[in-house]
């Protein structure tokens, strides 16, 4: 196999599929990348057996083949060649001889065959997105997965589809995050998968522009098919608890305020906290949202908000990374705040179709 390829963008492609290669694994061949060559194509391929990662770009081919090597340290030795192209030579053995400028370097890889092969599926449901609006729904959501693997479908996020609608949802159990948006075309009907964490983030990784974006879902596995990519995952199995569930039917109280003002007041108190003190207070009161925390170890500080408030004063405490959370993922200039009394959940919306809930911290 032999070709030519642009060493910018064979580097840029590299670091397309290279993220999911782990330091350590059972079957060396899973820290190869696959590299495909025909039809004026270069195609790279990684996978941990989970994820499957593909990129293409433009290369002159003269002999067409595939080969493996070694995922990072072709990565490295191309990020540190000085010349504008890439020419590769692998030889029945799979020994990859690669010339660029003045440098002959020569790595060790393995044959394409022992590479696993992706596994087809039946798509039940297809839906298309604008890659920078689906990027947009992962990152207003994805902080609130679980690390727990306890709940396995927990530490994946909720692809649910309703009524010509999309819902993205992540839970912890102690608070919920939930985008909801109508795709530019959605076939197969309702339906309800399980994305893997990782997935996803890889997924939001890759979306760089505005192209379309094909999410294909199977009844084990689906793929992200984007302008520069395409991605590969299976599925978490189980039910996912009935999210809608937890938001409280109606809401006594409705404040609005600028996110940026709202999450720069929370930072900002929050560092009077230590390890034994982890939650602020929130207290409403006349036209006034006082924000206080105080910890034996540090000290204590407090900072406010007006906005319009006229209801009954009361005191409700919450973790302030949860709090600060969707603010600091969101493009949304305002957050409204709907609550009902410091014992039940509280929601919070900014930008259009999201919704946050969480439930606040009963203090001793």
């Amino acid at each position: 196999m032999k070709f030519t390829v642009s060493r910018e963008k064979l580097q840029k492609a590299l670091q397309k599929v290279g993220s999911i290669i782990g330091s350590r694994s059972m079957m060396p061949i899973l820290g190869n990348v696959l590299i495909s060559a025909g039809d004026g194509r270069l195609r790279l391929t990684t996978t941990d057996l989970e994820i499957r990662i593909t990129t293409a770009i433009e290369a002159v081919i003269e002999e067409p083949g595939a080969s493996t090597a070694p995922a990072r340290k072709l990565a490295s030795l191309v990020g540190c060649l000085t010349g504008a192209d890439v020419s590769f030579d692998i030889d029945s053995d799979d020994h990859v001889k690669i010339s660029c400028g003045t440098g002959r370097f020569t790595l060790l890889g393995l044959p394409a065959a022992d590479f696993p092969e992706s596994a087809e599926f039946e798509a039940l449901r297809e839906v298309k997105f604008r890659e920078i609006d689906f990027k947009r729904m992962i990152g207003s959501i994805a902080y609130a997965v679980s690390a727990d693997d306890s709940r396995k479908v927990l530490t994946g996020v909720l692809f649910s589809c309703r009524d010509s609608a999309v819902t993205l949802v992540a839970t912890d159990g102690k608070r919920m995050a939930m985008q909801e948006k109508a795709p530019e075309a959605i076939e197969g009907g309702d339906g309800d998968c399980i994305i893997p964490l990782k997935a996803v983030t890889e997924v939001r990784r890759l979306l760089e522009g505005d192209s379309q974006l094909t999410v294909k879902v199977g009844e084990k596995q689906c793929s992200f098919t984007g302008a520069q990519f395409e991605l590969s995952t299976r599925l978490i199995e189980g039910n996912y608890p009935n999210y809608r569930a937890v938001v409280p039917g109606s809401f006594r109280q409705t404040v609005e305020m600028p996110v940026a003002l709202l999450l720069a007041k929370i930072e900002t108190v929050a560092l009077l906290l230590s390890e034994n003190s982890s939650f602020i207070i929130l207290k409403f009161e006349e036209n006034k949202l006082t924000i206080q925390a105080s910890s034996a170890e540090i000290g204590e500080g407090s900072d406010f908000i007006e906005l319009p408030y006229e209801g009954e004063p009361f005191e409700v405490s919450f973790n302030p990374a949860f709090l600060a959370d969707p603010l600091r993922n969101t493009d949304a200039e305002n957050v409204r705040i709907k609550l009902n009394d410091p014992l039940n959940p509280v929601a919070m919306e900014c930008g259009e179709g999201f919704l946050y809930v969480i439930m606040p911290i009963r203090k001793k």
